[in-house]
C-alpha cells in the first residue's frame, strides 16, 4: 500500500461533500424528521425546510418551484424525464430523438422505450464531441416524434453542447426537449433556457447522495411512468430523503454563489493538464472541445496502455481518477461517447477537478504520469515511442 495520500480527481462521478451540505445536513436531521405533509408543528417545521429547498433549487436552474421535484438519485430523475415524457406525448408518436453522447440512464431508458415497441434515433456528434445540429433538426422535424434529448455538456469528453440552438429547433417542430444537466448545473450558463424538462444529481455539486431534481415546465405534456402517488406533485412515489434533500439545496445555492471564482481556478488547472500531457507523453490524444467545454473536466486517451492498468498505477500513487465512463467501466466495452466521437478510447483517463484541488496537486499527477505511461507501455513490450 502506498503512504501517500489520496488526490481525489473523480468530481464528475461524485463532489466531496459542500460543508454547506454537512452543516445543513445537521440542522436538517435534527429539525427535518418529520412527515412534510402532516399538520402538527414539526411537520410544518419539515414542510419549509421542503419548500425553501424546493424554491432554492428552482431560482438556480431558473424555474418555479412548482415545476421542480426531488427524487432518489439523478438516474430516477432521468428516467423520470424521458418516460414520462414519452408517455405523456404518446398520441403525438413513439419516436424519441437523443444525441449518441447521452448517459447512459438515458440509453436504458430509451432500450425500454424500445423493447415497448417505440423507436429511437440516435443522433451523432463530430469529433470534438459536439452534436450534429443540421442532423438534429432533421431528425425532429420528421413524423411521430414524442421526445428529445440532449445532455448539457458531455460527461466524458467535457464538451458543452449547444442546447439553446437546439431548443429553438425543438420548439419550431412542437417537440419537448429533455436535458441532462447534471454536469452542468451549479456553473455559470451551465443552464441554458429553452428546456422542457430537466434532470439533476445533488453528488455533481457536492449534495449527500441519494437526491435528484426532475423538473417538467408548465405546458409540457408529462405523465408519471410509475403508480400514481401524492407526494411531489404526483411525480415521484414516495416520500423524500429530507435531510438530504436540503443538504443538497444548500450545497447547489453555495456552488452557485463561488462558481464564477472556481470555475477560472479549475478551467486554468484542466487547460495545463491538456497542453502539458501530450507534450510529456507519447501517442496521447486529448479529446473534447477545447474552450467550449465544462471548467473542471479534461479527458485523454494513451495509446499501447490499458485503462484499467492506468487506474490502477494511478490509484498506487494516490490518484483517484476515472476511465471512459464510469457507468460502463465495469463492462469491459469501450465508452460509448468515445465510440461516437471517432477517438482513441484505448487507455483513457479522466480527470474532474474539485474545489479543494490545489495546483501542487496537478503538478504532481504531471511529474508522476510520464514515467508511469513509460513503465506500462514497458510491461506490455512497448519501447522505443
Amino acid at each position: 500500500m502506498s503512504s501517500v495520500s489520496s488526490t481525489y480527481f473523480d468530481a464528475a462521478s461524485a463532489f466531496p461533500l459542500h460543508p454547506a451540505a454537512s452543516q445543513a445536513l445537521a440542522a436538517a436531521l435534527a429539525d427535518g424528521w418529520a412527515d412534510p405533509s402532516k399538520l402538527y408543528g414539526a411537520a410544518r417545521r419539515a414542510r419549509q425546510l421542503l419548500d425553501a429547498s424546493r424554491e432554492a433549487v428552482a431560482a438556480v436552474i431558473g424555474a418555479r418551484p412548482d415545476e421542480v421535484s426531488f427524487t432518489a438519485n439523478g438516474t430516477q430523475a432521468v428516467h423520470a424525464a424521458v418516460l414520462g415524457g414519452l408517455r405523456g406525448r404518446s398520441r403525438a408518436g413513439n419516436v424519441f430523438v437523443h444525441s449518441a453522447i447521452e448517459h447512459s440512464a438515458v440509453l436504458h431508458a430509451a432500450e425500454l422505450h424500445e423493447r415497448d415497441g417505440g423507436r429511437a434515433v440516435p443522433v451523432g456528434v463530430d469529433r470534438a464531441g459536439r452534436v450534429d445540429v443540421d442532423a438534429f433538426d432533421e431528425a425532429v422535424a420528421a413524423p411521430g416524434v414524442a421526445l428529445a434529448a440532449l445532455i448539457s455538456a458531455s460527461h466524458e469528453a467535457g464538451t458543452v453542447q449547444p442546447v439553446g440552438a437546439v431548443a429553438a429547433l425543438c420548439e419550431e417542430a412542437g417537440v419537448p426537449l429533455f436535458v441532462d444537466a447534471a454536469q452542468s448545473a451549479m456553473w455559470p450558463g451551465g443552464i441554458e433556457p429553452g428546456w422542457s424538462l430537466l434532470s439533476l444529481s445533488a453528488r455533481k455539486w457536492g449534495g449527500p447522495p441519494g437526491v435528484g431534481v426532475l423538473a417538467v415546465r408548465h405546458g409540457t405534456r408529462w405523465e408519471t411512468p410509475w403508480p400514481s402517488d401524492a407526494n411531489e406533485a404526483g411525480r415521484v412515489p414516495g416520500a423524500v430523503n429530507l435531510p438530504s434533500v436540503v443538504a443538497s439545496a444548500a450545497a447547489l445555492r453555495a456552488a452557485a454563489a463561488e462558481a464564477a471564482e472556481l470555475e477560472a481556478r479549475l478551467r486554468a488547472l484542466t487547460a495545463l493538464v491538456r497542453e502539458r500531457v501530450p507534450l510529456l507523453v507519447p501517442d496521447v490524444e486529448v479529446v473534447g472541445d477545447p474552450d467550449e467545454r465544462l471548467p473542471h473536466l479534461v479527458t485523454f486517451s494513451c495509446l499501447y496502455v490499458d485503462g484499467e492498468a492506468i487506474l490502477s498505477a494511478l490509484d498506487r500513487e494516490g490518484f483517484a481518477v476515472s476511465s471512459g465512463s464510469s457507468c460502463t467501466s465495469s463492462t469491459l466495452r469501450p465508452s460509448h461517447v468515445l465510440e461516437a466521437m471517432g477517438v482513441l478510447s484505448h487507455g483513457n483517463v479522466r480527470l474532474s477537478l474539485h474545489r479543494d484541488v490545489a495546483a501542487e496537486d496537478v503538478e504532481r499527477f504531471l511529474e508522476v504520469l510520464p514515467p508511469l505511461v513509460a513503465r506500462l507501455r514497458e510491461e506490455s513490450g512497448v519501447t522505443g515511442l
